[in-house]
């Protein structure tokens, strides 16, 4: 995604050749039993990633019936900077749009739903809708000073417990006060009323509402380092700290019901409520049917990102896991959740395409890395935006280490797969070593969860079954259950809990078939990688 998950990209290509005959159908009128369009109630889902925008069309049954997408630019301003131009994120969520609703009856759309890449931090003018600089994505690392800054001014500990968070440049704060202490032409506007500021789903309602709402819901709130996940509100304290005025935050609305109306004149013909808003992890969550205790799920994306649902309670973690906010209900209620980051895992594959240049495209790693029966002793950690969890290393880099004369790309397409496998298995040990959380099955979903080597190599390091879901793209999904639920299509949660299926469960091989000195070695390699950094 993140957010967020974006989760598809490598992969895009692939899913939608899968899902062309099924689209093909629909196209032909012949899915369902229905006529040449379908005409029950719909629910538009934008799900805007970090490298492109999906729109889905879901229906009352919980099916994706149409789908559109487009990628936008990625900008590269510094090693360790990455943008994204606003203007372009907005044109692909209207061709997006535009895309999924060839197919079907318009008037048949009764609720947009919103995911969104999630720290990704925006400005824009109010009256206008343009963005005085380009949004600052959440892989962004030129924050580590200021992180480093904030923490020895003694300030990590009163964020850590207000937020559940860390100081990382993950997160939207540091970016807010990056651009408030370098860039004060940009920041006069955002104290004088004249620039909004907030995450990707902030700008699209925005945008979809020509300037009239300016909301956000709790899970994207919970992101910012800005935002008491104890009272449910903006904190001053926090504020202060990151030098962001109140008044410049969107309203903070539950993640379901009827918050805003797109104006048709904008937004492709459409007048219909935005009922359904979550960050894109979380929106995930919701649609693997997670609302419950317990439950949790993994997302194969740009990069993957494990969250668990700890109920009504926020769990704090001290040693690299997340506390979120996984849901606010209408009347108040706050959700929560544990969550393991980690940045990057798909676009590592990614990197193997347009990078190195080995692979054609991603389906391709698969049938690679099955055509070695193991790495050779290769191991690649995939530090390219730093670590994540558990380390949170933000000048951490990506090493390859045991290359010998006899090393080949198949083996470096194993050692990227293992790679993933072995990110999550570290989260999942976390979980249960402080957070006292056992899975006891992983719901899996995203682009990279097509590839079933990887499935059974991560069933077969976490030693509990996989169990991937029918629909892959469940970030999008997510948000339509959420926008349903906001327009009474489905009355309550308990009636979705139903609505998710499985194609697939990929039990574990026998315990004594797992090779734990591999995994010992990509322990010994991911120490290697810290602080490559710490002298640019």
């Amino acid at each position: 995604s993140e957010q967020h998950t974006e989760q598809h990209a490598p992969w895009r290509g692939w899913l939608r050749f899968r899902c062309r005959d099924v689209h093909e159908n629909e196209r032909a009128g012949i899915s369902a039993g229905r006529g040449s369009t379908v005409t029950s109630d719909l629910i538009l889902s934008i799900d805007a990633g970090t490298t492109g925008v999906t729109a889905l069309v879901v229906d009352a049954s919980a099916q994706v019936v149409a789908s559109g997408y487009r990628e936008f630019e990625q900008h590269f301003p510094a090693g360790d900077r990455v943008e994204h131009d606003l203007g372009e994120v907005w044109s692909a969520t209207i061709a997006a749009t535009r895309e999924a609703l060839e197919s079907i009856d318009r008037a048949a759309v009764v609720a947009v739903g919103i995911t969104n890449q999630r720290e990704t931090w925006c400005l824009w003018d109010r009256e206008t809708m343009g963005s005085p600089r380009k949004a600052i994505v959440w892989q962004d690392r030129r924050t580590a000073p200021l992180c480093d800054r904030l923490r020895s001014e003694g300030h990590e500990a009163l964020i850590a417990d207000r937020t559940g968070l860390r100081l990382d440049p993950y997160f939207s704060g540091t970016k807010a006060l990056w651009i408030a202490e370098n860039e004060p032409q940009h920041w006069a506007h955002v104290t004088n009323g004249r620039v909004a500021m907030g995450t990707v789903d902030s700008y699209l309602i925005a945008r979809m509402t020509r300037g009239l709402e300016h909301v956000t819901d709790a899970t994207n709130a919970s992101r910012t380092l800005l935002f008491d996940i104890h009272t449910g509100a903006w904190s001053a304290d926090l504020c202060s700290i990151f030098d962001v005025p109140e008044s410049a935050l969107p309203t903070v609305v539950s993640s379901y019901g009827q918050v805003a109306v797109t104006d048709p004149a904008v937004f492709c013909g459409l007048e219909v409520p935005i009922a359904g808003i979550a960050g894109d992890q979380q929106a995930a969550l919701a649609g693997q049917a997670g609302f419950s205790e317990g439950a949790a799920k993994c997302t194969y994306g740009t990069g993957s990102f494990l969250l668990v649902h700890t109920g009504s309670t926020p769990k704090p973690s001290s040693n690299g896991l997340l506390t979120t906010v996984a849901l606010k209900h209408p009347d108040g209620r706050l959700d929560y959740a544990l969550e393991g980051a980690i940045f990057v895992t798909g676009s590592a594959v990614q990197w193997l395409r347009d990078g190195l240049q080995i692979i054609d495209n991603a389906p391709e790693v698969e049938d690679l890395a099955r055509s070695v029966p193991d790495s050779a002793g290769v191991v690649f950690v995939p530090a390219l935006t730093g670590l994540g969890a558990p380390e949170w290393d933000p000048r951490a880099r990506g090493l390859i280490v045991g290359i010998t004369r006899g090393t080949t790309r198949a083996h470096i397409a194993r050692a990227t797969l293992e790679a993933i496998a072995y990110e999550v298995r570290d989260v999942v040990d976390l979980m249960s070593e402080e957070g006292g959380v056992e899975l006891e099955r992983l719901a899996i979903d995203g682009g990279a969860a097509a590839n079933d080597l990887l499935c059974q190599m991560q069933a077969d390091q976490l030693r509990i079954p996989v169990d991937r879901s029918a629909e892959l793209q469940t970030t999008g999904v997510g948000a339509a259950f959420l926008a349903g639920l906001g327009v009474g299509i489905w009355k309550d949660i308990a009636e979705l809990q139903h609505a998710r299926t499985s194609s697939g469960v990929f039990e574990p091989h026998d315990v004594s078939d797992v090779n734990d000195d591999a995994y010992q070695r990509w322990r010994r390699a991911v120490e290697r990688s810290k602080g490559w950094a710490e002298g640019d």
